[in-house]
């Protein structure tokens, strides 16, 4: 397709949205599951289209001028080929089900990474397309497969953030009609705030940090506990784990000492956005470095603690923090 189609079928589209109110019902968020029915499911020739049905009709009025029915019947067949391509895109299209949308992980700055679930049903679906602004991701569903479809978001910021609204759409088989229908999942992805690059060390605590990034190097300075998947193996104790028949830890978050404190009081002169990005930057680092802490927040504590659970909380509070502008 030429740039100028591409123009052409977007000023089309737009003007519809303006002029039919039925395509702009669906700018609110819905809930999933969502499924897609004759009724929100529109279609438009396509730039291919519109001249194909004019070669047509060029066509008709030169066989039926000249008699001439292998003409008539030639431009008749490729008529019921053009409108047969129509329904089979709408079949492609009706029925089709989002069942969730999932984010991973990400940090301010960085793409967010969703996972849109479609369920296909009993029917193949080849050739539908996902526009989301300016990305455009391709995919087909085997019948009775469902499958997850990846779209990329550049532009995040730190809190709560939605999608808004995506297009599938399809001009499968032929390319001559465009067949489309709006999705706006009612899903929020949290993004965690942007880090600071690079960071500062770590603060010093106020306790014996230096014993607790030791710890396993014996039992008797620490209390046990059952192994969790995030600990790390250098502080599994083998012997103790032998005797008790389970696989137990040295819990490094309850030895005597202080854990390293992380405080949004503390970082005095830095705007509130980027204390914020230091304290998500100590608090990855942290967790690299398997050194158990506490996160002090304006009216909230966290910790102290270690380990992914520990990191996500954290990072969760820094993320919803109001913004503030001012140093202090």
């Amino acid at each position: 397709m030429t740039a100028a189609t591409a123009d052409l079928s977007a000023r089309v589209l737009a003007w519809a949205e303006r002029r039919l109110p039925a395509l702009t019902r669906l700018r609110r968020a819905e809930s999933l599951p969502t499924r897609l029915d004759r009724r929100r499911i529109y279609v438009l020739p396509s730039g291919f289209g519109l001249l194909f049905g004019l070669l047509l009709f060029v066509m008709l009025v030169g066989a039926l001028n000249y008699g001439n029915n292998a003409a008539v019947l030639l431009t008749c067949v490729l008529a019921g080929a053009a409108g047969a391509s129509l329904f089979v895109g709408f079949r492609g299209m009706s029925g089709l089900v989002l069942a969730r949308a999932q984010g991973d992980e990400t940090h301010a700055g960085d793409p967010l990474q969703v996972r849109l679930r479609f369920e296909p049903g009993a029917r193949a679906r080849a050739g539908l397309r996902l526009r989301h602004r300016d990305l455009d991701v391709a995919f087909a569903l085997p019948a009775n497969a469902p499958a997850d479809v990846a779209l990329m978001i550049e532009d995040t910021r730190r809190g709560w953030q939605r999608i808004g609204r995506v297009r599938v759409w399809t001009d499968y088989p032929l390319g001559l009609f465009r067949i489309w229908s709006w999705l706006n999942p009612d899903a929020e992805f949290l993004v965690y705030p942007a880090l600071e690059r690079p960071a500062p060390p770590l603060p010093a605590g106020a306790g014996r940090i230096g014993e607790q990034a030791a710890a396993g190097a014996s039992e008797e300075h620490a209390g046990l506990r059952d192994y969790r998947p995030s600990d790390p193996t250098r502080l599994i104790a083998w012997k103790a784990s032998v005797r008790h028949d389970s696989l137990l830890v040295r819990d490094i978050e309850h030895r005597s000492g202080e854990a390293l404190t992380l405080d949004h009081a503390a970082l005095r002169g830095m705007d509130g956005e980027a204390r914020i990005r230091r304290l998500a930057a100590w608090v990855v680092e942290a967790e690299t470095a398997q050194r158990a802490c506490t996160l002090r927040l304006p009216g909230e504590s966290i910790g102290p603690g270690l380990g992914a659970e520990h990191r996500r909380a954290c990072l969760r509070a820094l993320a919803l923090m109001p913004g503030h502008g001012d140093a202090a």
